[in-house]
């Protein structure tokens, strides 16, 4: 006889930021293809700027306002980032490593085609998230509202949300790997087609019973 086993579930490796001592600056000096280490901005304003190609490393913001700012192709490694607001942000190709995002407002932002690795988001709400075709790696939310999230054509691996909110997840032609939204609280997931790799609770499965009922054509009935 052979014995059922359940399959393992790998959570996010997510490690805690141990910043070196930082030199508070302003964020004026922050321009497009600069690089900035170990630097600690307060209540800064790159609103609507053109700051393509920035590379952060081992900084952290208290206060930071980016609505409109042009942030394609930017770098941000092993920084934290506090009360971050932008009705629109416009990130599309960045890369993220080891960053932590808390208690921010975000409206559409558009992180297509970005590469995310190590990054934990806490106490946070987002209108739209654009990570379409994006790459992600050890991800965490934590006390989250997220309004419509979009992986189409993502691949994501070890990502897990914790006391959070989906409205809309978008999953069409993802590739995903321990995608564990057993702490997500989901209205309508679309793409279901690709949800091989996730992680759901059973509760979760009986909610999405009549999305599955449609995909599938299948008729409920008493």
């Amino acid at each position: 006889m052979t014995a059922n086993r359940t399959p393992k579930i790998v959570a996010p490796m997510v490690d805690e930021l141990r910043l070196p001592e930082l030199t508070d600056a302003s964020a004026l000096e922050i321009v497009a293809a600069g690089y900035y280490e170990a630097r600690r901005y307060v209540d800064a304003d790159l609103g609507g700027r053109e700051l393509s190609s920035v590379s952060v490393s081992e900084c952290e913001f208290l206060g930071l306002e980016v609505h409109a700012a042009q942030l394609r192709n930017v770098s941000i490694a092993e920084t934290r980032l506090e009360r971050v607001s932008a009705p629109e942000l416009e990130a599309a190709g960045s890369d993220w490593r080891d960053v932590h995002i808390e208690s921010s407002r975000l409206g559409a932002v558009d992180l297509a085609e970005a590469d995310l690795r190590g990054v934990r988001i806490t106490a946070s709400k987002m209108s739209f998230v654009n990570l379409r075709a994006a790459t992600l790696r050890d991800i965490r939310f934590e006390n989250c509202v997220i309004d419509e999230l979009d992986l189409t054509l993502a691949r994501a691996d070890r990502v897990a949300f914790h006391e959070c909110t989906v409205r809309t997840l978008i999953l069409d032609q993802a590739r995903l790997q321990h995608f564990d939204l057993r702490g997500a609280e989901l209205s309508r997931v679309r793409g279901l087609t690709s949800m091989r790799g996730t992680v759901l609770t059973f509760h979760q499965a009986v909610d999405l019973t009549e999305t599955f009922a449609d995909h599938l054509g299948i008729t409920l009935a008493d």
